[in-house]
């Protein structure tokens, strides 16, 4: 098909990805802090930046959500 196509609109909302880490991948400080699990979830800018480690998955889609980003799942 030879149709143009305006790009996407753009948006001021920023992507996130949601990753689970491993507790033990993480410094001694703060495994101290995490109690007894044994994974967390990461909330990443595009160019791997951690924003915020929290306790599970919905809080980090909830938590990027509440800050205007877009969040997106990272296996």
């Amino acid at each position: 098909m030879d149709v143009k196509f305006d790009a996407l609109p753009e948006t001021e909302r920023s992507i996130v990805y949601i990753r689970p880490v491993p507790v033990a991948e993480l410094p001694a400080e703060v495994q101290a802090q995490v109690g007894g699990l044994s994974t967390v979830y990461s909330v990443n800018r595009p160019d791997g930046a951690r924003l915020a480690l929290v306790a599970d998955r919905n809080l980090a889609f909830m938590l990027a959500r509440q800050h205007e980003m877009v969040p997106v799942n990272v296996h």
